[in-house]
Order: structure tokens, then C-alpha cells, then sequence
């Protein structure tokens, strides 16, 4: 019997573990943070051995195949000494794909990946297709594969997750852009981390659909170097020579397979970013099918997504918003781009090697005042304190917010977009979204 060996005891880690136990494997889960108690109780429920708050050698290092978290670096010392004895190192995803012949939707890029893959659902739902919702969001699709079977996926994938994927094929793959994020864990180093997100085209065949956004500088410079098979559906903001999706005279336009058209005032997604998340689900539920009825309907009565330019209420004229999702630069970026008020903006977490050059005009352009929000704001005082713009500098989201509530005026809008990872002051960026609307909904 073959050996398995999960690292990492979270949704995937867990659900890779029901997968391999039910396909005969010898499984051994190990985590080195603490299971939750949920996640324990799934194992215990099906008699598959764990540890936690360790790794033990002697019972990681005789395995035959090892399943990564996304979450854990190539660094770790444990993966160090996997990858120095050969040891196969796969994601979640990888191993899943082997035991499904289902139709698999995948969705990376460095923005809007979660707008994108649950539009894509909403559509796919409205549609009466049977069709899960996996990868960074929704249940393992491993769990699934395992127990609840689907005959479409519709996968968010991150770069780290298409780092450990070899054999597996998105049947329809979208890359919605490519820009600076998680450098931290490509040696800071732009073409790793471009290098993995291009993945999302490996093994694609003639039959396969491949969907991007034409107006990307670097996946312009970086399909040059691919031999691509699978049938090339790019989009664009304006009708270009190749696009089979964009927006003319205000119509929301896709050429094929199936020609459709609609008003863009009619699709429920504000701010630019959202017309290519747009194009990108309506090219991709087309080639699916989908009648363009329900296409339509759906990209209309869509309710977006939590933690992402989220509006949560009224306060003394102030609009707060909770854009928490906004992890990297380029994502803030789009965020205030989409502003028509004064803005109080709020920054600031743990930094991944962020080059705020990129939003400094838009900043001085749109922002009123800036609340930094870390453990440290070294960095962000460097950055933009020269601008002039009243600045307070915080260290909780209770004293975030009450600058927040000082400094706006009725007509203002304060916008949580923090270009940072959360993992300095909370337990992850639904967590500082979560505490960001309750304090704001008690002022």
C-alpha cells in the first residue's frame, strides 16, 4: 500500500486526506500550527491518523508522495528535506484531478480571481448546471471529488497551488492579469512568480478553451514564449484585432461561440476591474453553453463578493466600503480608481515587497486623508507621508476606525483597501474585514 503523507491540515490538507483514504492509500496528516477543532473531527470521523504543532520525521519522510498546503513555502525545513530525497511534492488540486473526468473551469491572475470564479458560479447555478465551487474559495475539490461529485468545477487557483500541479488540465483556463504580488515568496523575483501563474495553460489540448485579458503587458510579452494548442478567446476594455469580448458604445459585447450583447449599465459589477471580470465569466459560460438569457440575467443580479469593494453602510454622510480582499497594489489601484468621492484610505499590514509608485497619483488624486493599519508602518510613512495628505497611524482596527471616523466628512468615503497581506494584526483578510464592518456598523 502506497504511503501518503498531507502537510498541512486545513481544507485542502483534509479533504486530500478523505480523498487518498478512499482511493486505498496509507494516510498521514501533519500540520505544525494547531488543528481546528472542525477539521479534527473530519479526520477522527474517518480514522485517518494526525499530528499537530509538529512535524515528525520518521513518519513524514517514508512517504511514497507528499500533498502540499498552498499556504506552506517551498522553505519550510520539511520541504527542504522532501525535495533533497526526491520525495513527489503535488497540491491538492493535482491529486484530486487524477480521480475525476469532470469539466474543470480554473481562474488565476493576480486580481479579481475571486469576482471572476464566483460570477462564473452564479451563472453556472442559474443554469441548473451541476457544478462545484473549489480551490482558494468554496469546499476541497478533493471533498468533493471524494463525496460530492459535480460535473463541472469551477476552481480559483493561486500561484502557489499551480506551483505543485503537473498533470492536471483546466478544460477552460482564464488568466485575468498579471502583477506584482507574493514576491515575497518567489525570491523576490517577478518572473518566478509570472512563470507560475502561466502554468494555468499546461497541458491543454486542441479541445481546451484559454481565456485572457488582451491588454495585460506581461501576458502579451509571455504567451510569445508558449506553443499554446488549446483555442485562444482573448478580451479587452475596447474592441482590438483578436478580441472576441469587450465594451463598444457602452454594449457589453462577445463574439463567440455564441454572439451577445448587452447594455454595460445593466451589469451589476461597477469600476472597470469588473467589466473584464465581467467579459471573462460571459466568455467562459458561453463556451460552456449557457444559454445567453440566463448570461445576462446573471451578470446582472450578481451580489459580488464579500471582503471586495464591499459597501457596508451610511455613517453621518460617510460611506464605508470593505475592500479587504485587497492584498497587493495593483488591487487597491483598481479600488480607488473606482472612487468618485473624497477618500480616507486605509493601508497598510504585512508588506510582500509592494512598490507603492503605482498608486502615488492616484492617491494624491482621489484620497483625503490615509489611516495605515499595521504592526509596522515604516514603510508606508516613507511612502506617502511627503504627499502632504493628513495621515494617522494605527494599530488595531478599534483605533483604525475611530481615525477613520474623525478625520471623514459627510460626503467622504473611507475605504479599507490595504494593499498587505493581514497576517500581522489578524488571523486572515476575512478576519480584518469582518472586524473593519462590525466596528463601522456600531459607530
Amino acid at each position: 500500500m502506497k504511503r501518503i503523507v498531507i502537510l498541512g491540515a486545513a481544507e485542502s490538507g483534509v479533504g486530500a486526506a478523505i480523498l487518498a483514504q478512499k482511493e486505498g492509500f496509507d494516510v498521514f496528516v501533519s500540520d505544525m500550527g494547531e488543528i481546528k477543532d472542525k477539521y479534527k473531527k473530519m479526520l477522527d470521523a474517518h480514522h485517518i491518523r494526525w499530528e499537530e504543532k509538529q512535524h515528525t520525521p520518521v513518519l513524514i519522510l517514508n512517504a511514497d508522495e507528499v500533498i502540499k498546503s498552498p499556504g506552506i513555502p517551498k522553505e519550510a525545513p520539511m520541504i527542504q528535506k522532501l525535495m533533497k530525497q526526491g520525495t513527489n511534492i503535488i497540491s491538492e488540486i493535482e491529486f484530486a484531478g487524477r480521480y475525476t473526468h469532470s469539466k474543470m473551469i480554473c481562474i488565476t491572475g493576480s486580481n479579481g480571481k475571486t469576482t471572476t470564479t464566483s460570477l462564473i458560479y452564479h451563472i453556472f447555478k442559474a443554469a441548473g448546471y451541476d457544478a462545484g465551487l473549489a480551490g482558494n474559495i468554496g469546499r476541497s475539490l478533493a471533498l468533493q471529488v471524494a463525496e460530492d461529485p459535480h460535473e463541472y468545477y469551477i476552481i480559483e487557483l493561486s500561484s502557489f497551488q499551480l506551483d505543485n500541479m503537473y498533470k492536471f488540465k483546466a478544460d477552460i483556463a482564464i488568466l485575468l492579469n498579471i502583477t506584482p504580488d507574493h514576491l515575497d515568496r518567489y525570491d523576490n523575483c517577478m518572473q518566478n512568480y509570472v512563470d507560475a501563474k502561466m502554468r494555468i495553460i499546461q497541458n491543454q489540448t486542441e479541445k481546451d478553451s484559454f481565456i485572457y485579458w488582451n491588454d495585460d503587458p506581461i501576458i502579451k510579452r509571455e504567451l510569445q514564449k508558449y506553443d499554446i494548442k488549446a483555442v485562444q478567446c482573448p478580451f479587452s476594455e475596447l474592441k482590438e484585432k483578436g478580441s472576441i469580448g469587450y465594451i463598444e458604445e457602452g454594449q457589453y459585447t462577445i463574439e463567440k461561440p455564441t454572439p451577445f450583447n448587452m447594455e454595460q449599465e445593466a451589469l451589476s459589477l461597477t469600476g472597470k476591474h469588473n467589466v473584464y471580470n465581467s467579459l471573462a465569466a460571459g466568455i467562459a459560460t458561453d463556451i460552456a453553453g449557457i444559454r445567453n438569457d440566463v448570461i445576462r440575467k446573471s451578470l446582472s443580479d450578481f451580489p459580488g463578493v464579500e471582503h471586495r469593494l464591499e459597501k457596508v453602510c451610511k455613517v453621518g454622510g460617510v460611506e464605508y466600503i470593505n475592500d479587504s480582499k485587497a492584498t497587493n497594489v495593483d488591487a487597491c489601484w483598481y479600488a480607488l480608481e473606482s472612487m468618485n468621492t473624497p477618500t480616507i484610505l486605509i493601508l497598510g499590514g504585512k508588506d510582500k515587497g509592494n512598490d507603492y509608485q503605482l498608486i502615488k497619483e492616484l492617491v494624491k488624486k482621489k484620497c483625503v486623508g490615509l489611516v495605515y493599519l499595521g504592526a509596522d508602518n515604516t514603510k508606508l510613512h516613507n511612502n506617502f507621508d511627503s504627499l502632504g495628505i493628513p495621515v494617522r497611524d494605527t494599530h488595531s482596527m478599534k483605533e483604525c476606525v475611530e481615525a477613520c471616523y474623525d478625520m471623514a466628512r459627510p460626503g467622504d468615503t473611507v475605504l479599507l483597501s490595504p494593499c498587505c497581506a493581514s497576517f500581522d494584526l489578524f488571523k486572515n483578510m476575512e478576519d480584518r474585514g469582518n472586524q473593519f464592518k462590525t466596528l463601522v456598523r456600531n459607530l
